[in-house]
């Protein structure tokens, strides 16, 4: 019989004793046990392994018989439309299950900073059912305590690729990549370049695997110099932008992996008097408000937000109730959405 399955009365050594064991002070041993990451990673096997040795239970404060109507949502930020669609969607499924969000920002107030912990400590003391997560990475440590004490989740739209067994809800990146480059090469265009994520993003490296895809259909290689790494942030999009214009052999056209990173593009273009769509024709990807606000209108990938945060909820309910999906990925489809920054090259 497992620990958490023993009564009180042989519920082993106090948190004291596994702290005295370890030789550390009871509240680092307390933020071993609730997955806070201020520990050193030394400090942290030396409670684990007393934790270990001495059988002491674990006691989740997650219990789905305390608040079963009521799941956690944590995002990286409540700014943007993207959280904004997240948020519509998980609140809507949520609806018709009868459940209530609770929603969490890990963001810490300084952008440049890594995520706040405090939502861990967060969700330890609310007892939720269950947790969706939109965030773009978590760290070992914080997949390791979501495991100890047995709390479902899902990833709506990871960044990197998770774990084995982690369930997952994102979009069909590949396709998009593929519809996109394949719109561009309709029109005539064979100089085309693109602007995606990090090198270890899961997203933008698929759909950056679709723009060459695409390529090799049309029998065009790709070219190294055409390809840059702008990391989702439209500064950087910017710069690079201004240096694929500076090439000898500048694109006729730039597939950007982000609305974002479109609209990025877009600056560094009015900075040279070029225009879109005569000088440079530009898709994103994302569909969000703003593509449809650019001036002009941007022609995108549309990838269903709400329908992601919408079915990771659904999913999360499933995994409530005991049950597993039959695969930890499930991938939505993705849709091109023409508008008017693409058009014919010149000659």
């Amino acid at each position: 019989m497992g620990r958490t399955a023993r009564s009180s009365a042989t519920a082993g050594p106090t948190l004291a004793v596994v702290a005295r064991e370890a030789g550390v002070s009871v509240p680092t041993a307390s933020k071993v046990v609730n997955g806070r990451e201020d520990v050193a990673p030394e400090t942290r096997r030396r409670v684990t392994e007393a934790l270990d040795r001495l059988g002491y239970v674990r006691r989740p404060r997650f219990d789905p018989a305390r608040t079963p109507g009521m799941v956690d949502l944590v995002v990286q930020s409540l700014a943007g439309s993207w959280s904004g669609a997240v948020l519509h969607g998980a609140e809507e499924a949520a609806h018709d299950a009868g459940l209530d969000v609770v929603v969490s920002a890990a963001l810490s107030r300084n952008r440049a900073a890594r995520p706040e912990r405090g939502w861990l400590d967060k969700l330890s003391a609310r007892g939720s059912a269950g947790v969706l997560l939109n965030l773009p990475e978590l760290t070992d440590a914080q997949f390791a305590w979501l495991e100890q004490h047995r709390i479902p989740f899902v990833l709506i739209d990871p960044v990197l690729e998770p774990p084995p067994g982690v369930v997952s809800v994102g979009a069909a990146n590949w396709q998009g990549g593929v519809m996109a480059t394949e719109h561009l090469l309709s029109l005539g265009h064979e100089r085309i370049a693109v602007l995606t994520g990090r090198r270890r993003s899961m997203c933008g490296g698929a759909r950056l695997a679709g723009y060459r895809s695409a390529l090799a259909s049309a029998g065009l290689p790709h070219r190294p110099e055409y390809i840059r790494h702008a990391g989702f942030d439209e500064a950087a999009a910017r710069r690079q932008m201004r240096e694929l214009l500076d090439l000898p052999q500048p694109p006729t056209a730039v597939f950007a992996c982000s609305d974002g990173m479109a609209l990025g593009a877009y600056e560094a273009l009015a900075e040279r008097g070029l225009r879109v769509p005569d000088d440079m024709s530009v898709v994103g990807f994302d569909d969000l408000p703003e593509a449809r606000w650019a001036a002009p209108a941007l022609t995108t990938v549309r990838q269903p937000v709400s329908e992601m945060a919408a079915t990771a909820l659904r999913l999360l309910v499933r995994m409530m109730d005991g049950e597993r999906p039959e695969s930890t990925r499930t991938e939505l489809s993705t849709r091109l959405i023409v508008r008017e920054s693409t058009a014919a090259p010149r000659d």
